[in-house]
């Protein structure tokens, strides 16, 4: 038996090299069964999908592979795939990086989300609503995984002062360690033990000890119940938070832009997806869905008690809020009187967010018409932006200086260096994009897309509407366990070509595919964010499974009737656009094509 447990242990440890062998002769057979072309590509992108699902290789490397395969296969010359790793795209999504690395950099986020803090008050459905509406800001601009990693802590500081340290605050911490080890060498989850959180229970042996009454330990019980959930519920609610606030803006997830870039590939006509339009679009259901995803976090864990809104509040807990009230003040004072920097910080990303937003609107002409059409993206606008924060001082200038010989001559220190900038942004999402952009070329090169659309006949009857239900529930089921990016990467193309297929605008489907890309709140190892609350200990499988399943069916039901009322107006979903009926010509006729070719090759046979 302990030979056979070794044996498992031995294969465990090599199962990222075995997939990294084995898969590419297990998809040998997609060579043989399609048309050559449509068939490399595909085996191709069957290949990628493999590997981002068991990260047989790290995502940034797997999505380097179009630069290898993609002309070695003969599907795409490498002149073509490679300009897709830095398309405009990418350096809008690049210059929102840049732009979180510099507010970073002077904890102006951390300023915002103290002062959101101070002004909802220190009831837990109070704290829990300031975490999840400061949390979902951050995440608009910041990354998902930096807004929980920064929220994380200050939620910790409060839950400690509203309740102390637990008494396995030692314990806890030397698991904690130990998980994060496991989490960096294998990224493995470790669930936290039931001795871990049955230890919470030592209070109530010590008062038994003490000989207290029945009504005493009862009261003793409830009380570490209640401390035991509301801790649950702030934690699990940031990275709810930061998944939500991530879908307000075209910068805030990385499907977000995968979409931008992919309708740019497949309909280059269409120009209704902007920052602008998109922010019309998914700002309101953000709020909307954070409301309700407060209201059920709270009911759920006891921050809002629905049999006690007249209870009066013990002395302890009025004491346990007023000690949370104290710290968040007294780490409010330590960050001192708002900087120059700071101030400049602020000032630079609300241009830098009017500028975007106001470029198009479309519901009225943007200032970019003021230039020759199709020459300002938002692309340029962002990076417009950022690169004066490379030499903008982050010191208030002196005229003085100029006349005082004795001053220092020392150089002054821009908002941001580009040493700073180089630590910081997480240059692998850029990579990652790039993948998704080959991955779209090659399916729309390689007559891939036509010919799935052609396999998608047996759902062209049903219904608009049920079909919005039902990708959203399949893409947000199927990114519980891969990666959000990589998993739009894949869908994308094939609801291009099923919106074709149903005559129904690609936006009406497209959209929602890649808003539930970010719904994905069930399991620790869902998204970065959950599986940073989950590694804090205090959090079990089940707490995410049963709060995320009833998130999930809001998240689905909210975006479809965002799809089904303001969305319309926004994107003209009401008709079939001109710029999709021309790729539907053209896909029409290479299918005819494609058939054609591989008539003539099965009559040679």
């Amino acid at each position: 038996m302990a030979a056979l447990g070794a044996l498992v242990k031995k294969a465990w440890s090599v199962r990222r090299f075995v997939v990294l062998l084995c898969a590419p002769l297990a998809l040998v057979p997609v060579l043989l069964s399609l048309p050559p072309k449509e068939g490399r590509c595909l085996y191709v992108i069957l290949l990628m999908a493999l590997y981002w699902c068991t990260e047989a290789l790290p995502l940034a490397v797997t999505a380097l592979l179009p630069i290898v395969l993609f002309p070695f296969l003969g599907i795409l010359p490498s002149n073509k795939v490679c300009p897709q790793y830095f398309l405009d795209t990418n350096f809008l999504f690049l210059s929102g990086l840049i732009m979180a690395s510099a507010i970073e950099e002077w904890n102006l986020h951390r300023r915002i989300a103290l002062r959101v803090l101070m002004l909802v008050g220190v009831q837990p459905a109070r704290l829990i609503l300031g975490m999840m509406l400061t949390t979902s800001f951050l995440s608009m601009w910041l990354s998902n995984t930096a807004s929980t990693a920064m929220m994380l802590p200050i939620a910790n500081a409060i839950l400690k002062s509203l309740f102390g340290d637990k008494d396995t605050s030692k314990d806890m911490n030397r698991e904690n360690e130990e998980s994060q080890a496991c989490l960096q060498q294998n990224k493995l989850y470790t669930v936290p033990t039931e001795m871990q959180f049955l230890a919470s229970t030592e209070d109530k042996d010590l008062a038994e000890e003490k000989g207290l009454s029945s009504d005493a330990l009862s009261d003793l019980k409830k009380e570490e119940e209640y401390k035991t959930n509301i801790w649950k519920g702030f934690l699990i609610s940031i990275p709810y938070a930061a998944s939500i606030g991530g879908t307000a803006t075209l910068t805030g997830t990385a499907p977000n832009l995968i979409l931008l870039g992919q309708l740019k590939s497949y309909f280059p006509e269409c120009d209704v997806v902007n920052f602008g339009s998109w922010f019309m679009f998914a700002f309101p259901l953000m709020l909307i869905f954070l409301l309700m995803g407060w209201l059920w976090i709270s009911i759920l864990y006891g921050g809002i008690n629905l049999r006690g809104w007249k209870t009066k509040k013990s002395n302890i807990r009025v004491d346990a809020e007023a000690r949370a009230k104290e710290v968040i003040k007294e780490d409010y004072q330590k960050l001192g009187p708002t900087k120059f920097a700071e101030q400049a910080i602020f000032f630079f990303f609300c241009v830098f967010a009017i500028m975007l937003f106001s470029r198009d609107p479309k519901f009225i002409p943007g200032w970019a018409s003021l230039f020759a059409p199709g020459f300002i993206s938002d692309a340029v606008t962002g990076i417009t932006i950022v690169i004066i924060l490379f030499f903008f001082p982050s010191q208030k200038p002196s005229f003085r200086w100029w006349f005082d010989l004795k001053a220092p001559n020392t150089e002054t220190q821009p908002l941001l260096t580009w040493r700073k900038a180089q630590e910081t942004v997480p240059w692998n999402i850029i990579l990652l994009l790039g993948g998704g952009f080959a991955m779209a070329k090659g399916c729309e090169e390689s007559g891939l897309s036509v010919w799935i659309g052609g396999r998608l006949h047996p759902l062209e009857g049903v219904p608009p509407p049920v079909a919005v239900i039902l990708i959203t529930v399949v893409i947000a089921l199927f990114t519980e366990f891969a990666s959000n990016t990589a998993t739009i990467i894949i869908f994308l193309p094939v609801l291009a070509e099923l919106a074709i297929r149903l005559k129904v605008n690609p936006l009406y489907l497209m959209i929602p595919g890649t808003i539930g890309c970010s719904y994905a709140f069930m399991l620790p190892v869902s998204t970065p964010p959950n599986s940073i609350a989950f590694s804090s200990g205090h959090l079990m499988v089940k707490d995410m499974a049963r709060t995320g399943l009833l998130m999930n069916l809001m998240g689905v039901l909210l975006l479809s009737l965002a799809m089904n009322t303001w969305a319309k107006s926004i994107f003209q979903l009401g008709t079939f656009p001109a710029w999709a009926n021309i790729h539907a010509e053209n896909a029409t006729s290479l299918l005819t094509a494609v058939e054609n070719v591989t008539l003539s090759a099965l009559n040679k046979i």
